[in-house]
């Protein structure tokens, strides 16, 4: 057999010669003429170098090879059915994989997203890194991953970004803080206090100091720890202060305090970002318009800044 002369389409016509058992009912249903249909019959036959077809009382049946080429025939076009299928549900972004990489603060909020979403989709394989700020731009330059979190993203000359969650950044105190339950605490009250801080270049940090700095305002001592969830502990026992996002507090935090102070919170949002110079898979895309369409039932209202369509029409327009 010379399979090089074999098509898909040879293929095609002698499946559709043997289910009907005549040429002029393959050549109808497969809207093509009588004589194109035999003289594809007469190259597949050409091409195996053996008779698949005899006529039994007017009508065609396979013979023995014919046999095993329908049986051959079926299964090849079979499969590239069912991967016309797969490619129909890749497009869609219902299979597939992607990767996203957020910053530590993020992982209280991303689960919310990701968990409705590997629900509905549960042929999407979805890898997820965190670490530190720094960390995650190094993985933004070195194009590592898909999608990015980041509430103080980095340069978007190659990128496009989404708000979709406000991420207020307010100062905790333990729950039996001299000034728990004041209203209106003035951050000079609390400038001789210890600080608990993430390392530097840490976005909460940074935000922090900026705000600071456009107060007038110096912190006094400080310690430095590697976590929000060690901050956090540490707060609870009276090792200092804090300013933290207020995702990173539990619903019930009786050990904890928000104090009321004047012109916070500080407002940043979290925002996803996609690099241009990357092709974004189409199940990172099917997720991202899962999480345009579903944020407001996943995540507290109040907190939702969902600006995922308009990123998702620029993503369009750069496909």
């Amino acid at each position: 057999m010379n399979i090089r002369h074999l098509t898909f389409r040879l293929l095609q016509v002698y499946v559709a010669v043997v289910r009907c058992g005549s040429v002029s009912e393959a050549a109808r249903r497969l809207h093509l003429t009588q004589p194109t249909v035999s003289q594809q019959l007469k190259r597949l036959g050409e091409a195996v170098g053996e008779p698949l077809l005899a006529n039994r009382q007017g009508r065609l049946v396979p013979t023995e090879a014919g046999h095993e080429l329908y049986r051959a025939s079926r299964e090849v076009l079979g499969r590239f059915a069912d991967f016309d299928d797969y490619l129909v549900a890749l497009r869609g972004g219902e299979r597939g994989r992607f990767s996203i990489a957020l910053v530590n603060t993020a992982q209280y909020v991303l689960p919310r997203l990701l968990g409705p979403y590997s629900r509905a989709f549960p042929e999407v394989d979805v890898t997820v890194h965190i670490g530190n700020r720094r960390q995650m731009l190094t993985r933004f330059e070195r194009q590592d991953d898909d999608l990015y979190v980041f509430s103080h993203p980095p340069s978007l000359a190659h990128a496009v970004a989404g708000r979709f969650l406000h991420n207020p950044l307010v100062v905790v105190a333990p729950q039996d803080h001299r000034l728990a339950g004041h209203e209106g605490v003035a951050m000079e009250e609390l400038l001789t206090e210890r600080f608990l801080l993430r390392e530097p270049g840490s976005a909460t940090r940074m935000l922090f100091e900026s705000w600071l700095q456009e107060q007038g305002l110096s912190l006094g001592p400080t310690l430095q720890m590697a976590s929000n969830e060690a901050i956090r502990v540490g707060v609870a026992s009276n090792m200092g202060l804090a300013v933290l996002s207020e995702h990173v507090l539990p619903p019930e935090h009786p050990d904890l305090v928000i104090l009321p102070v004047a012109g916070l919170p500080i407002e940043s949002h979290w925002q996803f970002i996609v690099r241009r110079d990357r092709r974004l898979p189409h199940a990172a895309m099917g997720f991202l318009r899962f999480a345009a369409g579903h944020i407001d039932e996943c995540v507290e209202p109040r907190f939702v800044a969902n600006e995922l369509e308009e990123m998702l029409g620029r993503l369009g327009d750069l496909s």
